[in-house]
């Protein structure tokens, strides 16, 4: 994939920092520095099948893979005037749900420090790490450097803060938007 190519996902544009997550994500390689995680070019297949409303399809900006099996993050668009770097995160689930993980992208980069993939269902997304079968992702320590280096922000030991949040945040805003082009009942 191309920064061309990844621009795609986000109407063809782009911030500085996006363009520093690509290529740091294009240097240690998919799925190499968190647990299931890795950016990818997408043409919104995956979240059309949650609706293909027009309305619904302009707001969500697919950007990335979430976990092995196929949930996805995406940025919401949600009509705030706020630059790229400052929409929410939310992930989609391959078995349904969706949620508000993160308030920014800089919140979403440190929770990758976390280095586990995300779990996602109907009630609720976490992460959990078993300490005694967790393997450190091969480059996930020069993440840590360049996440510091780049961002000032530090690797995170806990997941709980960012999540709860988000979901304080922006989780009735969320649901109340994503009803009008789908319901989980």
């Amino acid at each position: 994939m191309t920064l061309e190519d990844f621009k795609k996902n986000f109407n063809n544009q782009i911030t500085h920092e996006l363009t520093l997550f690509f290529e740091i994500n294009d240097e240690l390689g998919f799925e190499n520095y968190s647990q299931g995680f890795g950016l990818y070019e997408d043409d919104k297949s995956g979240i059309s099948t949650w609706s293909e409303d027009p309305a619904f399809l302009d707001k969500l900006m697919p950007f990335a893979q979430a976990n092995g099996s196929g949930s996805m993050y995406v940025l919401w668009n949600n009509d705030s005037g706020k630059s790229l770097n400052e929409l929410p995160v939310v992930v989609f689930g391959d078995e349904g749900g969706y949620h508000i993980v993160a308030k920014n992208i800089f919140e979403f980069m440190q929770l990758l420090t976390f280095d586990n993939e995300i779990s996602v269902d109907h009630e609720e997304a976490y992460f959990y790490k078993d300490e005694d079968d967790y393997e450190e992702s091969e480059n996930l320590p020069e993440y840590k450097v360049w996440l510091k280096e780049n961002f000032n922000l530090d690797p995170i030991e806990e997941t709980e803060a960012i999540l709860s949040e988000a979901q304080e945040t922006y989780k009735a805003e969320f649901d109340e938007w994503v009803s009008q082009f789908y319901s989980e009942n």
